[in-house]
């Protein structure tokens, strides 16, 4: 079972539920690193306005993952997940290329369709038709970075004879996140991972989501196993303060429990957002995790 952990990327993220900075970000990156956690994941979003409407800011999350492939050497490293709706398709496939090449292989290509309103009100962008969209970005991402020479000519996207020169050097793994029939249906045409999240303890929910996956997987004609299932978890360290916790987080002292769970029902990477997002966290979860059998 491998073990990651989600990076502060905007407010409410930082010390005493502020806005972290580089160097917050920084610290619990190297803490995985060094702890020995498997993974570091950063969410991608332009602002997120809660439903009383307060606005939190959000740093740009590719840019933090570049950064963070360069003061790390040994956790794979993911967006959890990069809106399909922010990037050409072109240029997403040459800018996870290049991180692939940076981080020496350790790109996750996590990916999804998108869904926070606001944040495409306020920049401009489309609302409608997500999926559809999402459908032709991914198949483009997809064959680019699997090194084929790429026409496409769809409703909302076209490219002519693109490729990607220098092509990656290692196979990037994608990992789509989604859980209704269409995404479900991309998910097991493309994907290497899957993701559900937000999770505390193992439940029904999550048993459901999972046989989605292997009916998907079924359908598609793909072997069984063929795709990684992921599980985004909250765990809080509760000799730590935090402003606004989740009712559903696990305690860091019973995540050992909580990964044989998982483990039970066929997940294979859990993907942990931390209570608070610090150093310290991280380290504890690391500690937890040396206690799974």
């Amino acid at each position: 079972m491998k073990i990651g952990v989600m990076l502060p990327l905007g407010g409410g993220d930082g010390p005493g539920g502020g806005m972290p900075g580089w160097q917050d970000v920084r610290a619990v990156a190297e803490a995985a690193d060094q702890g020995g956690l498997d993974s570091v994941w950063i969410a991608d979003h332009f602002l997120y306005r809660d439903p009383e409407g307060q606005v939190y800011g959000m740093h740009e999350s590719w840019t933090l993952l570049s950064a963070v492939a360069a003061v790390t050497s040994r956790v794979e490293l993911g967006n959890m997940v990069l809106c399909a709706s922010f990037r050409d398709p072109g240029l997403t496939a040459k800018m996870a290329a290049t991180l692939d090449e940076v981080s020496g292989g350790r790109l996750i290509l996590g990916v999804g369709a998108g869904w926070h309103d606001p944040e495409y009100e306020a920049f401009g962008l489309p609302t409608d038709h997500r999926v559809g969209r999402f459908e032709e970005w991914l198949e483009i991402v997809a064959r680019l970075i699997r090194g084929e020479t790429v026409t496409y000519d769809g409703t909302y996207y076209t490219v002519r004879d693109a490729n990607l020169d220098p092509a990656p050097p290692h196979r990037i793994p994608i990992l789509v996140a989604g859980h209704r029939p269409r995404m479900m249906r991309l998910t097991a045409e493309w994907a290497d991972l899957w993701n559900t999240a937000w999770y505390g303890a193992a439940d029904l929910k999550l048993e459901e989501r999972l046989e989605t996956l292997r009916q998907a997987v079924e359908l598609a004609g793909r072997p069984v196993g063929s795709i990684t299932p992921t599980a985004g978890i909250i765990v809080r360290d509760p000799d730590q303060p935090v402003p606004d916790p989740s009712p559903k987080a696990i305690p860091v002292q019973d995540l050992p429990q909580a990964v044989t769970a998982y483990r039970k029902l066929g997940v294979e990477h859990l993907i942990i957002s931390p209570e608070p997002m610090t150093p310290r966290t991280t380290e504890r979860i690391a500690e937890a995790k040396q206690q799974v059998r």
